[in-house]
């Protein structure tokens, strides 16, 4: 009987720990800059450094249920803070010479006021409402102190914030002599170094002694059992090694405490209950051999597979110095792709730098070239004999794995191969993917999956088709990036769909708008475009002009009364929002990436409209034309919120920037044209680029320029832009639909009848029309978004526009059950497309090979044309949500059996599609002529 009792005392003690353990929120002390909002959103509580400008009222709204926590020393100051000059000079008791700070005595009556006034009181104006209160016990530091006195002040500063800041939430870090004083007044109680610690003197990190270990957790384990009190546990490990980082937080939170494990100043989002997944790839590429970044080719042809498998790249310029904050919390990995020898003074700091991050366990992607002559440490390292090592011809193919051969087929290798020998132990420890074998039997390596990561060397990455100049990937880039960085599948953030249907948008550069239409009477393109195209196709548009070609003071001051007039009558319409494509359309934005002026590529610098007297002007271009458009052509209310880039379509950081600080998005560039005759993933672009911390936003797919062989015809050739639509939505959905072109399309019979085509191939596609603004705002979240994994799923967290994560067949079906603002998901050709209700979310995790879903399915949304703006489960297990769209709303919703849909308040009229043969069992299809519309699915009893 007593083992039976202390068995079931033994359980209900787990089921407790489980539950509290459960019901701990999840906490990160962050003092670093880089991490986003969407970021640090991931945890329920972030302690952030406050001065590095994060708006917790915006961090508030973006993220329902998370808060920032403002850092707060108390009894040390470092002469950086603003107070500082402040502080009578009695009150300094000492100083921290590890932490080059001061000591503040805690006795003076004046003290609680004056930290109140100063520390606390800027921050809670800010909109903070959550502190974290270090340094309590660094009076201990001085020569002489009273102890009592001291506490007795500490206390006395807690009292007055809680009688100066109602609601107030404190975090205190140590002060563990207090805390039965004030628990009543504290949230949480912090301490450092359980297992892994920091020596502050010794600037290295420790494993923590077993005496102060055990000391420390009787202390933490008194103060959770007496005082009801959670315990936030940090420790310290280097930032590169998340394998002790992860092993300090399992062994902390079996204790039942919060663990947070980061480096030792806090720079890096460590592990805890949540760790975030390393989203960028670093890309070292050397800027001698490219005139603006735009054209790098890891840009060009790798960017594209890291977007669609969630990554995001940065780049650092080999000429430059290169980071030295490349950190496991936000780096998968880093990958080298150079043409030939970088500039020989920055070999030897690349090979150090290179050598440094492959000790550190960063995984390395070598393409093309190492770029430099290795030394011994490094070919020691990488495991492989001299690179100068030539192959005794003829040479013949001894290994080629299934990767290799993708697009093309590897050619045989000529008079100026070079190969990597391995070194025996590194060869076998590795995958090699191509390898050659010459006279004098050597093996030689051009391709491998390694223990640091891997290398393709030229010419087995991306090779030409003979006598076409096309590019081809002669390697699966999908595979080689997945393979040699380690790159684990995620939810991730998609922006080529939402709410489980493929994008469309369409948008229209002003070039041409005043040209001649080869149509009776001869109309403006301008025109013919209004009525022929806008008028017949309601879908959303994004339409622009330039000014220099419809204004008074322009290129056509005779003709500017009736552009103008047919540029109001465009921008009044409904379904039409307001860009700009500049002033005078400049072909090279960035000078600086221009060639000489005395070569004939050069002269294009100067190339745009030939407006007299008018030299290129950033601001005239950018935000000039968008207050001309404002004032002469936008009615009253309507916003004009795009720019188009225009010409080369490089912007520079500058531009951008000027871009950015106007309020404008910006899109345009990339020219994705993937099609049958040139059907190569080389064609296809990223979603982008980033430049200076600002993002240039790429057209999905390019314009009928293209098509059209640079508009010299055939001018039906735009008609093959379908062929791009459809090779970009299957194997692989890589690009929303974008009907692209300029204005000069509708001057043209052929290219009239070829959009025609175009926009009918659209509408008999179950597509979800959105807006180019409304594109480019989920594009700018991709580059936001965070995603973390705890012990029930994936937190996910992102500002908002972006509504949409692919599933990787890896991680199986979403399961809904026990999941968090998803509000359902439908199978595409590359796994499932997940829905959020918001920009927050959280998915509970599904084994690969469990399909059955739950045991008490409810209903969910399969796909629809609009955009959820409410889902609200209901306590009964009803359903209650909204859609809002720009067109007739249609939806599919998943409707167990005793389940149906029904409109609410003034969304009566719905019509209900007979059950298609081709959908799963439950799953109803339903149409109102709406384009927004709120509804009610309920379930009888069940």
């Amino acid at each position: 009987m007593k083992a039976w009792l202390r068995g079931c005392m033994l359980l209900l003690g787990l089921l407790c720990s489980a539950w509290v353990h459960a019901a701990q929120p999840a906490v990160a002390v962050y003092y670093g800059s880089r991490a986003s909002l969407s970021e640090l959103s991931l945890y329920d509580i972030a302690v952030i450094e406050p001065g590095h400008g994060y708006d917790p009222v915006k961090f508030r709204q973006q993220a329902p249920g998370s808060e920032l926590y403002a850092y707060a020393s108390v009894a040390e100051v470092q002469p950086g803070r603003d107070y500082f000059g402040k502080i009578p000079p009695q009150w300094k008791l000492a100083r921290n010479g590890a932490w080059q700070s001061v000591v503040l005595d805690q006795t003076p009556a004046q003290w609680p006021a004056f930290f109140a006034d100063e520390v606390i009181a800027p921050l809670w104006a800010k909109g903070y409402r959550g502190f974290f209160l270090d340094t309590l016990d660094s009076y201990r530091l001085a020569a002489r102190y009273d102890e009592t006195a001291q506490q007795e002040g500490l206390v006395r500063v807690i009292e007055t914030l809680h009688q100066r800041f109602p609601g107030i939430r404190l975090i205190l870090n140590r002060g563990f002599e207090i805390v039965p004083r004030v628990r009543d007044k504290v949230q949480m109680v912090a301490a450092e170094s359980l297992y892994q610690g920091w020596d502050a003197n010794l600037k290295r990190y420790v494993k923590v002694p077993e005496q102060d270990r055990a000391w420390l957790l009787q202390q933490l384990q008194t103060i959770r059992e007496r005082d009801g009190l959670q315990v936030l546990s940090i420790d310290y490990v280097p930032p590169h090694d998340r394998a002790t980082a992860r092993e300090a937080a399992r062994r902390i939170e079996q204790l039942g405490f919060i663990a947070w494990v980061s480096d030792a100043g806090l720079q890096t989002l460590g592990v805890g209950a949540v760790e975030p997944v390393a989203r960028r790839v670093l890309i070292l590429y050397n800027g001698d051999e490219h005139r603006s970044i735009n054209t790098v080719a890891a840009h060009r042809f790798l960017e594209m597979p890291l977007n669609y498998m969630g990554y995001i790249a940065d780049y650092a310029d080999v000429r430059e110095p290169l980071p030295k904050d490349v950190s496991r919390d936000r780096y998968a990995g880093v990958v080298s792709w150079f043409g030939g020898a970088v500039p020989g003074m920055r070999a030897r700091p690349l090979r150090q730098w290179l050598t440094g991050q492959v000790e550190q366990g960063m995984p390395l992607l070598v393409l093309n070239t190492l770029g430099f002559v290795e030394d011994r440490a490094m070919s020691r390292l990488l495991g492989m004999r001299s690179t100068e090592t030539l192959p005794a011809l003829p040479m013949r193919q001894a290994r080629q794995a299934p990767m290799v051969g993708l697009e093309i087929q590897p050619s045989e290798p000529g008079h100026d191969y070079e190969g990597w020998e391995l070194a025996p132990q590194m060869a076998s420890q590795s995958r090699l993917l191509l390898a050659f074998e010459d006279a004098k039997k050597r093996r030689f390596v051009s391709a491998a999956i390694t223990p640091w990561g891997g290398f393709v060397l030229a010419p087995y990455l991306v090779a030409d088709v003979p006598g076409t100049g096309q590019p081809r990937w002669v390697i699966d880039p999908f595979a080689l990036l997945r393979e040699s960085l380690r790159l684990a599948d995620f939810p991730v953030p998609d922006v080529t769909t939402e709410n489980g249907r493929r994008l469309l948008l369409a948008h229209v550069d002003g070039d041409g708008f005043p040209s001649r239409a080869e149509l009776p009477g001869a109309p403006f393109a301008g025109e013919v475009l209004r009525r022929d195209v806008l008028e017949r196709y309601r879908i959303p548009h994004t339409i622009s002009v330039i000014e220099s070609e419809i204004s008074p003071q322009g290129l056509y001051p005779q003709w500017s009364p009736q552009l103008e007039d047919v540029a109001r009558r465009i921008f009044a319409m409904p379904h039409v929002e307001i860009a700009s494509h500049s002033y005078s359309h400049p072909f090279i934005w960035d000078p600086a990436t221009a060639a000489p002026k005395d070569s004939e590529e050069g002269k294009e610098v100067d190339l745009h409209l030939q407006i007299p007297g008018y030299e290129m002007d950033l601001h005239r271009e950018i935000t000039g034309s968008v207050d001309y458009i404002r004032e002469r052509l936008a009615p009253a209310g309507k916003p004009v919120q795009v720019f188009l880039w225009s010409g080369n379509t490089s912007p520079n950081t500058e531009a951008l920037a000027m871009a950015d600080a106007a309020g404008l998005l910006n899109m345009n560039g990339g020219d994705t044209s993937i099609t049958r005759s040139n059907p190569s993933l080389t064609k296809v672009r990223s979603w982008g680029l980033v430049k200076g911390g600002h993002v240039q936003v790429y057209a999905p797919i390019t314009n009928e320029n293209i098509y059209t062989n640079l508009w010299q015809g055939p001018f039906y050739g735009f008609e093959r832009v379908i062929e791009t639509f459809e090779m970009t939505d299957a194997p692989r959905r890589l690009k929303a639909v974008d009907i692209y072109y300029h204005s000069y399309t509708a001057s043209k019979q052929a290219s009239l009848k070829a959009l025609h085509k175009v926009y009918q191939w659209a509408q008999a596609r179950r597509l979800h029309p959105v807006y180019g603004s409304e594109y480019i705002r989920k594009v700018q979240d991709f580059y936001e978004f965070a995603v973390g994994r705890d012990a029930r799923g994936w937190r996910l967290r992102g500002p908002g526009r972006l509504r949409t994560l692919r599933m990787p067949p890896s991680l199986g079906v979403p399961v809904l059950a026990g999941s968090e603002g998803i509000a359902g998901y439908v199978q595409g050709v590359d796994g499932h497309y997940l829905h959020l209700a918001s920009g927050v979310g959280h998915l509970a995790v599904s084994a690969p090979a469990d399909g059955a879903g739950q045991a008490m399915p409810q209903p969910y949304l399969v796909d629809a044309n609009a955009r959820l703006s409410q889902w609200l489960p209901q306590a009964d297990g009803s359903l209650r949500f909204a859609l809002q769209g720009h067109m007739p709303l249609e939806l599919r919703m998943f409707l167990p059996p005793g389940c149906s849909l029904s409109p609410l308040g003034a969304s009566r009229s719905m019509a209900v599609d007979t059950a298609s043969s081709s959908d799963p069992q439950g799953i109803r299809s339903f149409r109102t002529t709406e384009t927004r519309a709120q509804f009610q699915a309920q379930c009888g009893a069940r």
